[in-house]
């Protein structure tokens, strides 16, 4: 009969915090904290190993495990090279097991290790490499882009102090950017204005070179139909297609479009007891990239009339099977039909409304991706 002992890892960047637990005796065994290196694992393992068969015992395997955290997906596949088991916890699925009010490293390690033994987890998926590439691909391009909309801001706020103020309502236009290199403040503060415009062109041009390696990515053989049949979606272009596309991986793993929008944070959360019912706002869990691209593509759902198909779609979407086109435009006559139902006729804030297209439209993504379109 073999035996299974449960390796529960509490990991940090400085060291890991490792113990073992025997099911069978329900005892928690060698507790250690070992430097922060994959090897260190792999010897304290062979090192119980060694323990067992001096026992008499030598049909025992180890399954590890370790919650999401700072580590990534890094120690996952270090572990499993070396031909260990080991799978990634999901910490807000994860049962707590021990009491609470104490709170150390070797009670989180003993926690994860029952929780293995018991199945009181949800694992956390493993995306394949070149989804996990693009990914960090994707995120440092939306990095930028934050530090180019702060260098926006930071340039705007100096003027304004200084009293150079656009006169007209839409800034970042190239009106609005000739106003800015025509401007002349002399001295140091000249000097100043250049050193954030430099900036601000530095930015803009690493911008466009990401976004045109991103339009490169999406051509490749494994995103190049999936980011095709997203595209036909309103507000959804081939930044927004293939992040959701690598960002979630597989679409299959989820039963229903429902578990989908759950998973992603975008269902309302609920604070009930006995007969008082309190519905909350969404829970903002799982992926915050995700979920922030789907609310922004909702904005493309905020105007234009029901079932007006502009050049700009019809052109995304050719080349899709009719069935595929079909299922998209009921989706987006759908979609906006409901947001001007929510906000005119029944008085939601445009957020709401917003929010609520943008958990419908990951499920419209959901039948797209795994040809559920019936």
């Amino acid at each position: 009969m073999t035996r299974i002992i449960y390796v529960g890892m509490d990991v940090h960047k400085e060291n890991y915090t490792v113990c073992c637990y025997n099911q069978e005796t329900d005892m928690i065994l060698n507790a250690q904290t070992l430097p922060a290196d994959y090897m260190m694992i792999v010897k304290y393992i062979a090192g119980v190993r060694a323990g067992f068969e001096r026992s008499g015992e030598t049909n025992v395997t180890f399954k590890c495990g370790y919650e999401a955290g700072c580590l990534g997906y890094s120690l996952y596949h270090q572990l499993s090279n070396s031909g260990l088991e080991c799978e990634i916890l999901a910490p807000s699925t994860m049962a707590s097991i021990d009491n609470k009010r104490v709170k150390t490293d070797k009670r989180d390690a003993a926690n994860i290790a029952k929780c293995l033994a018991f199945g009181t987890y949800r694992p956390v998926y493993i995306p394949t490499a070149e989804d996990e590439s693009v990914k960090q691909f994707i995120r440092m391009r939306d990095d930028a882009k934050r530090m180019l909309k702060a260098t926006k801001q930071q340039i705007l706020a100096f003027l304004l102090r200084h009293g150079q103020i656009f006169d007209q309502a839409t800034h970042w236009t190239k009106t609005h950017i000739r106003w800015l290199r025509a401007i002349r403040m002399g001295g140091v503060l000249q000097e100043t204005l250049q050193e954030y415009m430099t900036t601000f062109d530095y930015m803009t041009d690493k911008l466009e070179r990401f976004d045109i390696r991103i339009e490169e990515l999406a051509q490749g053989a494994t995103y190049f139909e999936k980011v095709k049949k997203l595209s036909c979606l309103i507000g959804v272009k081939t930044h927004t297609a293939l992040s959701v596309i690598v960002e979630i991986g597989d679409f299959a793993r989820f039963a229903n479009p429902q578990k989908l929008a759950a998973y992603l944070g975008l269902v309302p959360g609920e604070h009930s007891s006995g007969a008082k019912q309190v519905r909350t706002g969404i829970t903002k869990a799982g992926n915050v990239h995700v979920r922030r691209l789907l609310v922004e593509a909702a904005q493309g759902y905020t105007r234009g009339a029901i079932g007006y198909k502009s050049i700009t779609i019809k052109r995304r979407q050719q080349g899709n099977p009719p069935e595929i086109i079909a299922y998209a435009d009921k989706a987006n006559e759908r979609l906006r039909r409901k947001y001007y139902r929510m906000t005119l006729q029944k008085g939601k804030k445009s957020n709401v409304a917003k929010t609520a297209i943008a958990r419908e439209l990951i499920c419209f993504m959901w039948g797209l991706m795994t040809n559920r379109i019936a």
